[in-house]
This record gives structure tokens, C-alpha cells and sequence, in this order.
């Protein structure tokens, strides 16, 4: 397989660690509300499932639980580009071994095919 040996590998690690740590934060905040959701349901009286003037909170906390699971692939993502940085395969793509364009990387980081390859 074809290595990125263009000396931007250290950029690209930077990058990706600084959106990790978006990600992470913004998936401690959505297990946050869905723990919050949980929590005041049990606390609540509410008959939320035939109360027609409002959002039910079966509904609030699986729009919470998809945005946690959004935010964990995107973790797992992140952190399966880190371990392509650490073997020089970042930015390559996976079908063609041809550089990956910089463009690509910079708006999904994560990418593992390059645009004529890409799902």
C-alpha cells in the first residue's frame, strides 16, 4: 500500500486530535441529556405519551440518544484516522492506494477513500 509521505502528518494529527476533542465533548454533553431526560422522567408525573400540547420526552431522549450515537461514530472514526497517521496510511485511499486530495481530508478528516471512490 502506497504511505503519505508528503511531511503532513503531524498537521494531520493535530487536526484530528483537536476534532476528537469536539467530538468527545459534544458526546459527554448528549449522554448528559439523555441521563437528564432519563432522570426527570422518573422524577415527573407526566403522561407525555398522550399529551398533545407537547413534545413527549420518549421522543426528546431518542433525538439525545442519536445524536450520542452520531457523535460516537464519528469518535470511532477519529480515532481509526489517528492509527492511520501513526502507520503513514492517512490520506490514502483505501480502494486505490492514490493520495487522498487535501480538500477532502480538510472537510472530512476521516476520509478513507478518495472523491472516485467515495460511498
Amino acid at each position: 500500500m502506497t504511505h503519505r509521505t508528503d511531511g503532513r502528518a503531524g498537521d494531520a494529527e493535530q487536526r484530528l486530535r483537536a476534532r476528537l476533542a469536539a467530538v468527545q465533548e459534544r458526546l459527554a454533553a448528549q449522554r448528559g441529556a439523555v441521563e437528564g431526560i432519563v432522570e426527570s422522567a422518573r422524577d415527573a408525573n407526566v403522561d407525555d405519551e398522550h399529551d398533545p400540547e407537547g413534545t413527549t420526552l420518549a421522543w426528546e431522549r431518542q433525538q439525545a440518544a442519536a445524536l450520542a450515537a452520531e457523535a460516537e461514530r464519528e469518535r470511532d472514526e477519529l480515532l481509526a484516522a489517528l492509527d492511520r497517521v501513526a502507520d503513514g496510511t492517512y490520506g490514502v485511499c483505501e480502494v486505490c492506494g492514490r493520495p487522498i486530495p487535501d480538500a477532502r481530508l480538510e472537510v472530512r478528516p476521516a476520509a478513507t477513500r478518495c472523491v472516485e471512490h467515495a460511498r
